[in-house]
């Protein structure tokens, strides 16, 4: 539905005049919407070849961005933050886009251009909510690129990654930990931060998600056997061989601290990655 929805080369359209005419862009949300514009925002970078700056909604209002494109993420369009975000952007000059699930809300009374989702979360922990918006800013970015996406490959990739009895047999392996730590870098760290969301939202167990690099700056050292990681590597296009390094480097330090660790991966890199470094399981 997305592919032929005339708000894809609306948004296209304004995206490529802010870009041509040097103009900021900035994507926003709060909480799990927060973690999609992120996402969204490392996409159209990628995409653009521009800076694509992304930014809490609260601390958006206290600055909002001038005579840009502001691209902002609310599931059912009423969180209050994001919709200060929206209207202070127009204030400023700048043309405010919303992703949301529907026309019927505050947030989409405030925005100049809409972008429908259309499917309501009935998940406790938002799994559409996040999901959707990611799909919509795909469709977006293929948009840009004038690669369409397929629908076809986005379905057999949801297909493939509902391994319930995979995510059972990790969850069951990290269920003793006390806390977690969640790793990404490049886009994973969105997903990561995702994640760790909601492990604290649905099984209110800690959790703090951290870049690649950065836990290795002193993180780790409150960390013993009773905290358990969890590493996400999906985004090797870009910088492989180090990104595959480093990422083997923090496992190899949560074996030295008897953490158990699992991985999220993709199926072309988990040859990358020695099958006792995660004794908890991989998915």
């Amino acid at each position: 539905r997305l592919a032929a929805d005339p708000a894809i080369p609306r948004l296209a359209a304004l995206v490529r005049e802010a870009v041509a005419d040097g103009r900021p862009i900035l994507t926003t949300g709060c909480g799990t919407s927060e973690h999609a514009a992120l996402m969204a925002a490392a996409l159209l970078e990628d995409a653009l070849g521009a800076d694509v700056r992304s930014a809490q909604a609260f601390e958006v209002t206290r600055r909002p961005p001038a005579h840009g494109v502001m691209l902002a993420f609310s599931h059912e369009g009423g969180t209050a933050a994001t919709n200060d975000a929206l209207l202070g952007a127009r204030e400023a000059g700048a043309a405010a886009a919303l992703i949301t699930v529907s026309d019927r809300s505050p947030g989409a009374g405030l925005a100049d251009l809409l972008l429908l989702t259309e499917e309501q979360d009935q998940s406790w922990c938002h799994t559409v909510g996040y999901l959707s918006p990611l799909v919509a800013a795909a469709v977006l970015v293929g948009a840009l690129r004038e690669q369409p996406i397929d629908p076809v490959v986005v379905r057999a990739l949801l297909q493939i990654a509902d391994h319930e009895a995979g995510a059972e047999e990790m969850a069951a392996a990290l269920s003793g930990c006390t806390r977690l730590l969640v790793v990404g870098s490049g886009v994973d760290y969105p997903a990561a931060r995702e994640l760790a969301l909601k492990v604290e939202e649905g099984a209110r167990l800690p959790a703090t998600a951290h870049h690649l690099e950065t836990i290795r700056h002193g993180h780790l050292a409150a960390a013993d056997a009773h905290a358990g990681l969890v590493l996400l590597l999906t985004d090797g296009e870009a910088w492989g061989a180090p990104l595959v390094e480093r990422s083997r480097a923090v496992l190899r330090s949560a074996a030295a601290l008897g953490m158990p660790a699992a991985a999220i991966v993709a199926a072309d890199l988990g040859d990358d990655l020695p099958l006792p470094l995660t004794p908890a399981g991989r998915l």
